[in-house]
């Protein structure tokens, strides 16, 4: 495994490292990631508490639209708590705090939307993969992804 596939099986494995993002953007820092990555403000399911993930932007089908990608599928803590309640809040670039609502894409809109990245970045997406199914411990043909509708 080369230096960048290593980083990002860590920055999915070890929390202290995923969460690193979540401090910059609540520390006004978001804007260092641009448009590739959002901070996603969800409330948790059982707690009712305000609960924050970071995640890659995987397309943009419209000015207020994102769809992102659940890498551990369906069993993610942010995914399932969106399925609960799936008024959200985004902050992306320079926009902070933007209410949202979230849409579970179909099974073959996912699938295209996951193509579409593939051409986009092919490397990425290497990487991307790779990282995800050792973290997983089993291959990814297909992720769940979320619509995320900033109302615009």
């Amino acid at each position: 495994m080369d230096v960048s596939g290593w980083l990002a099986e860590k920055a999915l494995t070890t929390r202290s490292i995923a969460r690193t993002p979540i401090w910059l953007y609540r520390h006004g820092l978001g804007p260092v990631f641009g448009g590739r990555m959002l901070m996603l403000e969800h409330v948790g399911r059982r707690s009712g508490r305000p609960r924050y993930v970071c995640l890659e932007v995987v397309s943009r089908p419209r000015r207020d639209r994102l769809v992102v990608v659940s890498g551990f599928g369906t069993g993610s803590q942010w995914y399932q708590n969106l399925q609960a309640r799936p008024t959200c809040r985004v902050s992306i670039g320079r926009r902070r705090d933007v209410s949202a609502a979230a849409r579970f894409l179909t099974d073959a809109e996912s699938a295209e939307a996951l193509t579409d990245y593939q051409r986009a970045h092919p490397r990425a997406w290497r990487h991307l993969r790779h990282a995800i199914e050792r973290a997983v411990g089993h291959p990814v043909y297909s992720l769940p992804m979320v619509e995320l509708d900033l109302g615009g």
